[in-house]
């Protein structure tokens, strides 16, 4: 064999992209120079003025020093099992078949979408969405099928347009609400006109609700597996946003619908979840004191978020070529850009004139034809305020950038 033969990798990571963590590659590299960077690009809360409560890392730190570092079991311990099942009835989901424990939600995704789907069969997931459902599709040869979200309808999901592009392949359907990247909350009558569509098409709802926690200006985050016990749906949800804990990795899914319908389902759910020991022991124990104990983080949580996003709000809209969509839960935003050029070129632009560090909005999927970049609006008001100003002074410059 030619001891310089090149491995060549498999045809199913051509097409992963993960544009959160790409545009740091050029952030390290204007961060070298010495610029001072302003970085509202990872929705990390420990980056800045949040921390992990008190209490949750206590259970943590508990859990270690009882030498609870072994192995769990598969589906999770189950304490912290019992704890997501009270916590689902709050949110009024009920017919529940299983509940599992994950390396954050992103694993349950993972899972459950490798549980369902088949090469060449499809999957609905909103645009404007997370990119992790591309890159997962991507890995397992299925055909990702955006559908769209209406900008000029608070973000809410086109329905119609959702109908148009179900057909016999279709397996399943995400909905991400809260939603990341536009901070959209879906209202009563899109989640019931969801849910009526899957029924018709016979489609597994995935319902990701990490955000549910962080609902903003007093509004109401309705999960929709509240509305119909019987339908075959899947919720994720986690310790990584509202419990202030992402470095945990701890999420979960629960599947809920009747028994007869989901059995089999959750039979192969159960198969690679055992395949792969399970998710991270210690961290476990934290999960019951999280959903049953002291709440009062999250009252302080979301007054900063909803102060930071009136100001994101006010100043991205008092920006010429710039309009923004208030959102009502998380702590994104998603400005739309009237400019010429490319919004990918925008970002990159911006980073390397000011050190403030955006997302493309094609990096989370847009109706063609639009502009858009995401903003996290975790950091300090100060912060913003600095980092919103320089955005205001850069896009007149940016007119005269070409490609």
């Amino acid at each position: 064999m030619n001891a310089t033969h090149k491995i060549q990798p498999a045809r199913r990571t051509e097409n992963v992209t993960y544009a959160v963590r790409d545009v740091v590659v050029l952030a390290q590299q204007v961060a070298a120079s010495g610029r001072e960077m302003l970085y509202l690009n990872i929705g990390d809360p420990n980056l800045f003025d949040f921390a992990t409560p008190d209490h949750v890392v206590e259970a943590t730190a508990k859990a270690m020093r009882d030498n609870r570092n072994g192995y769990a079991p598969s589906t999770g311990i189950p304490a912290a099992v019992s704890a997501i099942a009270r916590d689902a009835e709050r949110n009024h989901i009920t017919n529940i078949q299983d509940i599992f424990v994950t390396t954050g939600a992103s694993e349950a995704i993972d899972i459950c979408l490798t549980a369902l789907v088949n090469a060449g069969e499809n999957v609905l997931t909103p645009t404007p969405g997370y990119p992790l459902y591309t890159a997962l599709l991507a890995k397992l040869e299925a055909q990702e099928v955006p559908y769209y979200l209406e900008e000029a309808n608070g973000w809410q999901p086109d329905l119609d347009d959702i109908a148009s592009k179900i057909n016999s392949k279709t397996r399943a359907i995400v909905l991400i609400n809260p939603n990341n990247p536009t901070g959209s909350v879906c209202d009563r009558k899109t989640l019931e006109g969801i849910l009526e569509l899957a029924r018709k098409h016979n489609i597994v709802i995935f319902a990701d609700e990490i955000y549910d926690k962080l609902i903003l200006g007093g509004g109401k985050h309705i999960s929709i597996a509240s509305l119909d016990p019987s339908y075959p749906m899947v919720t994720f949800n986690g310790m990584s946003k509202a419990y202030v804990a992402p470095g945990f990795r701890i999420g979960w899914g629960i599947v809920s619908g009747d028994k007869a319908r989901v059995g089999d389902y959750v039979e192969a759910i159960n198969k690679l979840l055992r395949a792969r020991l399970s998710a991270n022991h210690p961290e476990q124990y934290a999960i019951a004191p999280a959903l049953d104990g002291d709440q009062s983080h999250l009252t302080v949580l979301k007054q900063k978020l909803s102060r930071r996003r009136d100001i994101s709000v006010q100043m991205l809209n008092d920006i010429p070529g710039v309009s923004c969509v208030p959102p009502t839960g998380a702590f994104y935003a998603f400005p739309k850009l009237t400019i010429e050029q490319e919004d990918e070129l925008f970002v990159r632009e911006l980073i390397k004139a000011t050190g403030v560090v955006t997302v493309h909005g094609s990096g989370f999927g847009q109706r063609p034809g639009t502009k858009h970049f995401r903003i996290v609006f975790l950091p300090p008001e100060e912060i913003l305020k600095k980092a919103y100003r320089l955005i205001g002074e850069f896009i007149g410059q940016f007119a005269g950038v070409t490609a």
